[in-house]
């Protein structure tokens, strides 16, 4: 009886570790139980009946409904044949991300009092801070609210970065340091973690026949939320701290921000932003977008292991790489792609795929993978003509926009560029060095005797 159990408890996760509707669920039976296509549709007919079509049950509610089953019960005491397809199934799909959340070192926190002390702060303000009952999104007042909103335009579309206020940050910068980077994301992953970077990102690809790239649209806003709470109750949390932990990491957008805005956004934006959500602009978001996408990396990498293809993620961006067969056979790739998006709780971007051969540019995050990791040459001359520029006339004249250290920043291009071409970083760090820059003190001294004068 116990096998049986668990058996029935790992079909039970398989069932849940993608979309609750008829297709999805008769693909997921089919390829556990190896089971025909009309039984294994009729269960999953049935399972809709009674659990509900429009969410997914918990797995113990889905497991005691499994155990009732007369069909599926006979099925699986056949014997042991039917048992290694339900853990292949799983571990395809459920277990490959829970091993770095379990085994992490994180503090024990079993209940909320504990978890308030642990922040030092009182429960009442625990409960205020992670707005378990989004309150924030129906707060009219200002100080009520636990976050400050910037719109960024760009080209495509407006993006919203949901600041929050400093009392909030130091609560998320907590969490982030001491629960959230022990566990390692998915080796795929490169953004947002120490020791990688776009350049880590690209260079698996250099050289390759083909390269393509795809972007998940709203990626923050898309991660699903259960899973957010999913990830805190794999870390050993008891299901009222997840569920706190979950509140201090996630926002839902009050909606007369949206309209206060004048934007036009879709119907579908405005509920994703209203609803709560990994904020971006929060320090906890892109770390927990990289824990809640380890499912995602691990089928993805799968994928791209059984083609024969190389796989990164940086942030939203996917990029895949291979043979001339990824070029010949990219759309049912990019269709398998993207259904492997829609079950993890994302969509592709498609306007953003590219699919770029050895003959024509092949740029990830800006830098070119053709031969070797480098910059387009455009963004090299441009800045060689300003450090030239620098030298001729002076560093104040080649700063256009203000920057308060154009030093520092001229430095950092400098740097980054030097990380990709060392090379050209040389060449620019010596025209950089012939530079002569103002001294601070007597150039802070003289912006105060110019104020002088004007208050005079």
């Amino acid at each position: 009886m116990n096998t049986l159990r668990r058996d029935i408890q790992t079909l039970a996760a398989s069932l849940l570790a993608g979309r609750w509707a008829l297709p999805d669920l008769t693909d997921r039976l089919q390829r556990a139980l190896h089971w025909p296509h009309p039984p294994a549709s009729l269960l999953a007919a049935r399972l809709l009946r009674d659990l509900g079509e429009h969410h997914a049950p918990e797995a113990r509610t889905l497991a005691s409904w499994l155990l009732q089953d007369a069909l599926l019960l006979a099925h699986l005491e056949r014997g042991s044949d039917a048992r290694p397809h339900i853990e292949w199934l799983l571990d395809a799909h459920v277990m490959e991300a829970q091993p770095p959340a379990m085994a992490a070192d994180v503090p024990q926190l079993p209940t909320t009092g504990d978890l308030a002390d642990w922040l030092r702060i009182s429960p009442g303000e625990l409960g205020w801070f992670s707005d378990l009952w989004c309150s924030q999104a129906r707060a009219s007042r200002e100080p009520l609210r636990h976050y400050r909103y910037q719109w960024r335009h760009r080209e495509d579309r407006p993006r919203l970065i949901e600041i929050p206020k400093p009392r909030l940050k130091r609560l998320q910068r907590r969490v982030l340091h001491e629960i959230l980077d022990p566990p390692q994301p998915h080796p795929a992953a490169h953004g947002f973690r120490a020791g990688r970077s776009c350049l880590t990102y690209a260079r698996p690809h250099t050289g390759q026949p083909v390269v393509a790239r795809m972007d998940l649209r709203d990626f923050f806003q898309s991660v699903p939320i259960r899973r957010v709470t999913a990830f805190f109750r794999c870390l050993g949390y008891p299901a009222p701290v997840a569920r706190v932990l979950r509140g201090l990491c996630t926002h839902g957008v009050s909606r007369d921000v949206l309209t206060r805005a004048g934007l036009d956004l879709p119907w579908e934006r405005r509920q994703r932003l209203a609803s709560p959500h990994l904020p971006q602009g929060a320090p906890t978001s892109p770390a927990l977008a990289n824990l809640c996408c380890y499912r995602l990396d691990c089928r993805l990498t799968g994928l791209a292991d059984k083609l024969g293809l190389r796989y990164t993620r940086y942030a939203d961006d996917l990029a895949f790489s291979g043979a001339e067969s990824l070029r010949h056979g990219f759309e049912r790739f990019h269709i398998l792609v993207a259904r492997i998006a829609l079950e993890e709780g994302f969509e592709l971007n498609t306007r953003k795929t590219r699919l770029m051969t050895a003959a024509q540019r092949q740029s990830l995050t800006g830098i070119l993978v053709n031969a070797h990791p480098n910059l387009p040459r455009r963004e090299y001359d441009s800045l060689k003509a300003i450090l030239h520029n620098c030298i001729r006339t002076g560093p104040a004249a080649q700063n256009r926009a203000g920057l308060p250290d154009f030093r520092g920043h001229l430095r950092g291009r400098i740097a980054y560029l030097a990380q990709i071409n060392p090379d050209r970083g040389a060449r620019l760090l010596r025209l950089w060095e012939a530079i002569e820059w103002p001294d601070r003190r007597a150039t802070d001294s003289a912006d105060a005797e110019t104020a002088g004068r004007r208050a005079r």
